[in-house]
């Protein structure tokens, strides 16, 4: 359950471009870079699986640089972080991929059960645009 840098820092980055979001311009990695406190080759990297989800536009050149596809309340904030982050489940009985052969007779099964879907709901119910600075 505990989200890493790369997931605060996707979700950081992706808060910067709906901040700029209405202004239709560009923002470079290297202006993220430097106003977020993200080294630019981290950055990078978390760019690269967010630009597997097809998150934002992207343009070459020197006011090149990388904006939003579509308006920010479209971004769920579970969608960025399950982006970047390859398992968030609290513990490993209740990830997808893992059925547990105790699940039907540990008493402590329903606990990480419900800590995961409560988590799951949280963030998928709120997008960029509750976090923006400027709505």
């Amino acid at each position: 359950m505990k989200i890493t840098t790369k997931g605060r820092y996707a979700v950081l980055v992706m808060l910067s471009l709906a901040n700029n979001y209405k202004t239709g311009e560009f923002l470079s990695l290297k202006d993220i870079s430097e106003r977020e406190g993200i080294s630019l080759k981290y950055l990078e990297k978390i760019m690269s699986d967010l630009k597997k989800e097809d998150y934002f536009l992207s343009s070459r050149g020197q006011v090149g640089g990388y904006k939003l596809k579509y308006h920010p309340s479209k971004y769920k904030l579970g969608d960025i972080i399950n982006c970047v982050e390859k398992d968030m489940a609290p513990t490993s009985c209740v990830k997808m991929d893992n059925l547990c052969d105790k699940q039907g007779i540990c008493k402590t099964y329903p606990i990480w059960k419900d800590l995961n879907d409560e988590m799951t709901k949280y963030l998928n119910s709120k997008t960029l645009e509750d976090y923006m600075e400027v709505k």
